[in-house]
């Protein structure tokens, strides 16, 4: 039964600049901690196998787990922060992420720290999106393209910073530190968003869909369950396809479903808007080297080149100083060329740079793979902040909430698809050899195959309007 359309939650007065500065480093911290909290964990999986005593590759059900739960609540986001106040939302997401931190340190058995998991996943799947959609709802447009300049750094940080993070802790304290360090900035965060975010009272409770809820999670659990399975092997070739069959019914379902459904969970009405559908598709794709590039690198260094985890992550961890060196130049770029020169020639500068990940060797200098990540992790960034700021260019504020559910839906999807990809074309590369092991070459073609995938983005790009994005190019 079809319902009358919601309005969104009521918006409070016009924001401060101070507030115009503060939402996004707000906003910024709960990314961080959740894109922390993603990869810190793979650096821990040894130990705790050990302290839980199982075989390391039971362990990666830890992750699957978070995945999972985050790509099943990712879409009910948007329905969330018009039904019960997005202010409201947000502080009870990262209330729970951190307690759920808290349950992860304290399980003492595998199936304990998988529940926790789950629960952290769901938070996780609250907090970003509906923190984005404050600062969507808050940040006027022509502030928008520096508010998203400075949130993509947290996003870009979290995969880099991680490992060393969570080879640290694993080396010189113990596995649970991994966890505990969410709660002083879960509580900082809850202390900031009290102080600094007003409060958002809904005009209307709009009901939730349910069935479309259903069929999405579905759609989205078996998707990222195949491509889990896809990367790593861990199923049978009849299992997996299972799955895949299962996830394109789901979705074929959904489709047909949102046609007839006024307020849908992930509104596919959105594709209409030019600017949105581009940078959706277009940003999807190079969104693929997100989580490739952290995963094609670990193993290229330490199973290559025989470094330790630490010793590896603080060579990814020069890509963060080009992410941050992005966020001083990234709004004038932008200003200057405009969204579509920008966006195009960007898409195959920062192909180029992963690609040339793919020349390391053993005995490639420190400072050369050093300048190649940092100049790499500038060119990555100012596409990301570049994609983000236009996603939303063209959207009213009444869209904003269904809008990003539905950008952060597909930015999981395309993330997982990242890392299943890199992991195919290392198992089909050491199949074609007779290799075992992953060896230099097998890496090669990993990051040959996601350059190429990013390099192809230029294509979408191509399609926007030489004034894409004009309204968010203006000076306050």
């Amino acid at each position: 039964m079809s319902e009358s359309p919601p309005r969104r939650a009521s918006a409070p007065s016009a924001a401060s600049s101070r507030e115009i500065r503060m939402i996004p480093f707000i906003v910024g911290c709960a990314l961080f901690m959740q894109m922390l909290d993603a990869t810190v964990v793979a650096t821990a999986l040894p130990a705790m196998a050990l302290n839980f005593g199982t075989r390391v590759v039971h362990m990666n059900v830890t992750i699957t787990s978070y995945l999972l739960a985050t790509a099943v609540f990712v879409p009910i986001s948007g329905w969330a922060a018009d039904r019960f106040g997005a202010r409201a939302v947000f502080l009870a997401a990262i209330a729970l992420f951190t307690l759920s931190s808290v349950a992860c340190a304290a399980s003492v058995t595998l199936a304990q720290l998988v529940a926790a998991r789950l629960v952290q996943g769901a938070a996780g799947a609250m907090m970003v999106p509906v923190g984005r959609i404050i600062l969507l709802r808050r940040i006027p447009k022509a502030e928008l393209l520096k508010a998203m300049a400075f949130l993509t750094i947290p996003a870009l940080l979290g995969p880099v910073i991680g490992p060393p993070v969570g080879g640290f802790l694993v080396t010189y304290a113990s596995w649970h530190w991994i966890f505990l360090i969410n709660i002083p900035v879960g509580i900082l965060g809850i202390y900031m968003v009290r102080r600094w975010i007003a409060a958002d009272v809904p005009d209307s409770r709009p009901r939730l869909d349910t069935v479309g809820f259903l069929l999405s999670s579905a759609a989205m659990a078996a998707l990222m369950s195949c491509l889990e399975a896809a990367g790593h092997g861990s199923l049978g070739l009849w299992p997996t396809l299972g799955l895949l069959g299962l996830g394109l019914v789901c979705g074929i379902l959904y489709i047909r479903h949102a046609r007839h459904v006024t307020y849908p969970i992930i509104d596919l009405s959105l594709l209409r808007i030019q600017t949105f559908a581009v940078s959706v598709l277009g940003g999807n794709l190079c969104r693929f080297s997100v989580g490739a590039s952290p995963f094609l690198l670990a193993i290229l260094l330490q199973v290559g080149f025989g470094l330790s985890a630490f010793s590896a992550g603080m060579i990814t961890f020069t890509s963060a100083a080009g992410a941050m060196l992005m966020k001083l130049v990234a709004t004038p770029i932008v200003r200057r060329f405009g969204f579509r020169r920008v966006l195009v020639a960007n898409a195959l500068i920062a192909a180029a740079f992963i690609a040339a990940c793919a020349l390391f060797q053993a005995d490639t200098p420190i400072w050369a793979m050093v300048a190649v990540l940092l100049v790499g992790g500038f060119f990555r960034s100012l596409q990301f902040t570049a994609i983000n700021a236009l996603t939303y260019a063209d959207l009213d504020s009444a869209q904003m909430s269904r809008a990003s559910s539905f950008a952060a839906t597909a930015q999981q999807l395309g993330i997982s698809l990242g890392v299943a990809c890199a992991a195919m074309t290392l198992n089909l590369s050491m199949t074609l050899r007779g290799g075992v092991e992953a060896d230099r070459i097998d890496v090669m073609w990993g990051f040959a195959v996601i350059a190429l995938i990013v390099a192809a983005s230029a294509l979408s790009f191509r399609r926007l309007p030489a004034r894409a994005g004009s309204q968010l190019r203006a000076r306050s």
